[in-house]
């Protein structure tokens, strides 16, 4: 069965981070009023409050009469048509634990890009299994968008995801701003897979950068990931895509180069020669490459495909391999 979205369906955001709170600060340029789950009593307060988030880019303001906060997801699920998934997929099952309301009759967008810990699924797949939602009612926010640039108004490229174009240019139009350029897409698989492993391969960068390889190097080496990458996407879902599109090779340059990326930073600690725990108690932020990593080479299991990347970083992540003699070991795998 079909599901349409209507012109006037309202949005909801769950989650308070920086990309949940860039997203509503778009939502609210075109929307009346956009509910938003804020899970943390600091944060809620501060929204209430100031119209700030104090805890994630403080600097943006809102205009409070357009913005419906609460720490009662029921609430925000029951008074919205379209629910955005904005929290790291690691803390995604925890934000949806107390909700009792049925998704059934909403259109559920993820904008995470990561994959549920332990259940080797993709955010779309959960919802998908969990909530025994169909794809038709699921879509994505994808691209290289990084919210520190978004909340800063810097032009940036989204990509909307869903199986029927109507429903993808409706959420457009809700996204629809002078600094925001969009582009849609049908393929929901490729899309997401995609997002998540440009996060594996920005941890692959920064631990070059921070063993000190040089721009030769890296060119080499995000040249193979867009390599690697394509040919997962190839071999584990065939479809007719082109990858060299900026939902897919865009968003993997951004995330290995930018400075707002926290994979490459991640990445980049390690190499300057902390231990991976220690690495990740320095990050303020979630880094989605980390468990990403796991659960890509599980699900590789399946299909087989030759991921040096991935195997590299998985090891040095997860096995307590030497970054400096794996990356060694990578170089000789790298056309």
């Amino acid at each position: 069965m079909d599901y349409k979205l209507d012109e006037h369906a309202r949005c909801a955001v769950i989650g308070y981070g920086t990309w949940a709170t860039a997203l509503v600060d778009v939502l609210t340029k075109n929307e009346q009023q956009v509910g938003w789950y804020i899970r943390n009593e600091e944060v809620l307060e501060s929204v209430r409050t100031e119209g700030r988030n104090l805890r994630y880019l403080s600097d943006l303001e809102f205009d409070r009469e357009r913005i419906a906060p609460s720490d009662d997801i029921n609430e925000v699920v029951r008074n919205a048509d379209i629910i955005i998934m904005a929290a790291p997929s690691a803390y995604l099952k925890t934000f949806l634990e107390p909700l009792t309301v049925s998704l059934k009759d909403k259109f559920v967008i993820s904008a995470v890009k990561g994959i549920i810990p332990g259940d080797y699924k993709t955010v779309v797949e959960y919802l998908h299994d969990r909530y025994d939602l169909s794809y038709k009612q699921l879509g994505l926010i994808t691209g290289p968008t990084h919210a520190e640039e978004v909340s800063r108004q810097r032009l940036s490229y989204i990509t909307v995801v869903c199986t029927d174009p109507d429903n993808a240019a409706l959420v457009g139009r809700k996204l629809t701003t002078p600094y925001i350029h969009l582009s849609y897409s049908l393929d929901l698989y490729g899309t997401e897979y995609a997002a998540i492993l440009k996060n594996i391969y920005a941890l692959a960068v920064g631990m070059a950068i921070g063993l000190g390889y040089g721009d030769n190097f890296l060119a080499v080496l995000i040249a193979n990931s867009a390599s690697e990458m394509t040919r997962f996407l190839e071999e584990s879902y065939p479809y007719e895509r082109n990858t060299q599109e900026s939902a897919y090779l865009g968003d993997l340059l951004v995330t290995c180069y930018s400075i707002h990326s926290r994979n490459r930073r991640l990445g980049l600690l390690i190499g300057h020669g902390c231990s991976v725990k220690t690495a990740l108690n320095e990050m303020t932020m979630v880094a989605e490459g980390y468990f990403a990593a796991d659960c890509i080479r599980h699900i590789n299991f399946r299909h087989k495909v030759e991921m040096p990347i991935v195997e590299m970083v998985y090891k040095v992540l997860y096995e307590g391999a030497s970054a400096r003699k794996s990356m060694k070991a990578l170089t000789a795998k790298l056309i």
